[in-house]
């Protein structure tokens, strides 16, 4: 079924056209979802909640850019919303987290797949994680991101700096981690012979 034909059978209700639209970008709604939940059970019911709205909204879409980004735009604004209405964006750091946080200038992303970088941004508090995701994944300038959250501006420039700082941290002590756990396999390895 061609794009064009998912959407006209959505604007006329039509469940077959409606499931294969679903079939077609729920795993990649997902992804954007799992960013901003705590779990995969929060991440499935913004997935539902946000394909409720496209699909309400389907009317909306002028043709003016990419559907999926189209799509994309709603599910982000729900996963917003959600976090806004449950209060959890407003879930600060621990102050020991906030004052053992230094910038580092060595990059460590490209030496971790692309897995393990994500689950290091969910070890961030939310409200970090949040502005993180909505500037440097999803594109958000710090005056979008402060209108969706209700914050300032400022606020979302030093919450992406102190997330970004303190996923450099996380990712850094997960690599030496990594090391010595590869370090004791290895004296074990050789001890055994």
């Amino acid at each position: 079924m061609t794009e064009e034909a998912i959407l006209k059978g959505c604007l006329n209700n039509d469940t077959t056209a409606q499931r294969e639209l679903y079939n077609r970008y729920s795993p990649k709604m997902l992804a954007v979802c799992y960013r901003f939940a705590h779990n995969r059970e929060d991440a499935e019911d913004m997935l539902q909640e946000g394909f409720i709205k496209v699909f309400l909204q389907i009317h909306t879409f002028e043709n003016r850019g990419a559907f999926e980004g189209w799509i994309r735009r709603i599910i982000v604004h729900t996963c917003i919303n959600i976090l806004k209405k449950n209060k959890k964006f407003s879930e600060s750091v621990d102050i020991i987290h906030a004052t053992g946080v230094q910038v580092r200038e060595e990059s460590v992303s490209a030496i971790i797949q692309a897995k393990q970088v994500v689950e290091c941004i969910r070890l961030l508090p939310i409200g970090y994680r949040t502005v993180l995701n909505l500037y440097a994944v999803e594109g958000y300038s710090h005056r979008e991101i402060a209108g969706m959250l209700d914050i300032e501006e400022s606020t979302s420039r030093s919450q992406y700096t102190r997330a970004r700082a303190m996923l450099e941290d996380i990712l850094v002590r997960k690599r030496i981690l990594l090391k010595a756990k590869q370090q004791s396999d290895w004296l074990a390895a050789v001890s055994q012979r």
